[in-house]
């Protein structure tokens, strides 16, 4: 008895399966079918799009560009084309793994790109920094160092400092004779 539960729990078990099984139908190619070139830049513009959009979206939505559109209007290529075109890839396994991995490699290089452009404005910016610090060195050490000469100067010259400082005897007007000798 167990024995033909056992096979009557098989049997209706193979014929739903049987009968749940349905041949799905592949994507046909589009016949605006983005190429894959272009499919690829397309992914690796949405890549860094909604990368934007998920580092700051307050920034994003305040200046008004919406990530699809502004990709759609770039390419020039509607949503629909771009559906039926990524379903199309999706499909295409091989294709749509190589092209993906296409868009990482790009988005790699941007990245070291961006890298080696921060890591120039950083020595910019410090080299700056440098320059004005070493300006501003220069200035307090010519000012330390022309305090130190004029005390030096006032030390030395003591008394001539204040004869030089002090009015000229006024002129006397008259007589030859004086003005000469």
């Amino acid at each position: 008895m167990i024995v033909k539960s056992r096979y009557r729990v098989i049997f209706s078990l193979l014929l739903m399966f049987s009968f749940s099984c349905q041949d799905l139908k592949k994507t046909e190619k589009p016949d605006d079918l983005i190429p894959e070139d272009k499919m690829i830049d397309v992914l690796t513009e949405m890549s860094l799009m909604y990368a934007a959009r998920n580092y700051n979206k307050q920034k994003l939505e305040n200046t008004g560009i919406k990530p699809e559109e502004y990709i759609y209007e770039r390419f020039d290529i509607d949503s629909l084309q771009f559906e039926r075109s990524n379903n199309y890839y999706a499909e295409q396994y091989n294709q749509y793994e190589r092209m993906y991995d296409s868009v990482k490699l790009r988005i790699q290089v941007l990245k070291t790109r961006l890298d080696s452009i921060r890591e120039i404005e950083v020595k910019i910016e410090d080299s700056i920094k440098k320059a004005k610090k070493d300006s501003i060195r220069a200035v307090d050490s010519v000012e330390v160092d022309s305090i130190k000469v004029d005390s030096l100067k006032l030390k030395t010259n003591g008394d001539r400092t204040r004869a030089k400082d002090s009015l000229a005897p006024p002129v006397k007007f008259g007589s030859t004779s004086e003005a000469e000798s």
